[in-house]
């Protein structure tokens, strides 16, 4: 049986080593050296934030992974792809205005931003995969160009897969805006007709018209909708859900298939860290940051993207919940602290998926430094 190495650093800190300098120790055992090679053209693929959300991974630990990357004589980029739904990084220009807002400024992090989908989202390549979904998958051009992926994923809950770490950072991450629509096109937006308040809030965001009010409730047209999501988020009211037993299966399924498609060219030259920092119910995509579900654990890194995910999921479901978190169940050490978020979502099947596509093993060895 295969047996993947995860690498964990904890939050310690004494006036020797302090966290930049763990973080650059767990990237040396986790085997950066092996990963860049002099000349390569190195993606950092991470997560901005959205305007108004403060989740994100730190700007300063992006530098020391930046600075590894130059030691190595590589040429390390900051990347992300637009988003499907309206919001401050649905183009490039308002999204790299979002980043140096959100402390991702050259003279910050040392590294140039390139949104690797271009300026409106289409700049992408077909990754033939031949999967059970997807014969081809559409990445953001750059990424799929770059010589290395390097994936930093804050680790954190997703009201859609249960939890978003290094698989969702990598396949919903890394795709155009055709890929995302692609991955949401069985996303069917429900309206709870005795919760909705007729206030039009999902009106106004819906990117594609797809929402009016009939008879003071909010109506989704089927042939508009692209399922996006952003009616779930942005209702007040939680009145617009998702079709729970039908959609989230194969949502996930098609993110693995995406991630699959990202990592296809990149064997040997991809690593990847979880943050398990600020352990938020929600995606970074929110306009703000809900209060963490659990104290902050540590970083961890590995070559595997299944394995890492694995680990960090069993180091959340150790902890006991925080006084005053939005989780009222699950809240024990060893009880599944994502059930608890999202009953409804079955979080494994998305690693039991990438197992079987051989994306990776949810088999692993945990090396604590």
């Amino acid at each position: 049986m295969t047996v993947s190495r995860v690498f964990f650093s904890d939050l310690r800190a004494t006036a020797r080593e302090n966290i930049l300098a763990k973080l650059s120790r767990l990237l040396n055992e986790a085997g950066i050296d092996k990963r860049v090679r002099s000349r390569d053209l190195v993606a950092i693929k991470l997560h901005f934030g959205e305007r108004g959300n403060t989740g994100f991974i730190r700007p300063i630990f992006i530098r020391r992974i930046v600075e590894r990357i130059r030691e190595l004589g590589g040429f390390p980029f900051l990347t992300d792809t637009n988003t499907l739904y309206q919001g401050s990084r649905s183009h490039s220009v308002s999204h790299v205005v979002t980043a140096i807002e959100n402390g991702f400024a050259y003279p910050v992090v040392n590294a140039p931003i390139i949104i690797a989908d271009g300026l409106r989202g289409s700049s992408s390549v077909q990754v033939r995969i031949d999967q059970e979904v997807f014969k081809s998958v559409d990445i953001g051009k750059d990424i799929a160009e770059a010589d290395v992926l390097i994936g930093v994923a804050h680790f954190k809950g997703h009201e859609l897969t249960g939890f978003g770490g290094t698989i969702k950072n990598i396949g919903m991450g890394c795709a155009s805006r055709h890929g995302k629509l692609e991955q949401h096109s069985d996303l069917s937006p429900k309206i709870n007709k005795k919760r909705c308040i007729g206030c039009g809030e999902c009106v106004e965001h819906c990117p594609q018209e797809a929402i009016s009010i009939e008879e003071e409730k909010a109506a989704i047209d089927p042939e508009r909708c692209i399922g996006c999501g952003e009616c779930i988020i942005i209702c007040p009211n939680s009145a617009i859900n998702v079709q729970w037993g039908r959609d989230i299966p194969i949502i996930q399924k098609k993110m693995v298939e995406y991630a699959f498609g990202v990592l296809k060219e990149k064997e040997g030259g991809a690593l990847f860290i979880n943050f398990l920092t600020q352990i938020s119910p929600l995606c970074d995509c929110y306009r703000y940051t809900e209060a963490s579900i659990v104290p902050d654990i540590g970083i961890m890194a590995s070559t595997d993207p299944v394995a890492i995910d694995q680990a960090s999921v069993d180091m959340v479901n150790q902890q006991t919940v925080l006084n005053g978190s939005s989780l009222k169940i699950a809240t024990r050490p060893g009880e599944d602290k994502f059930r608890g978020l999202y009953p409804d979502i079955d979080w494994g099947f998305q690693l039991d998926y990438a197992q079987k596509i051989r994306l990776g093993t949810r088999d692993y060895e945990l090396i604590k430094i």
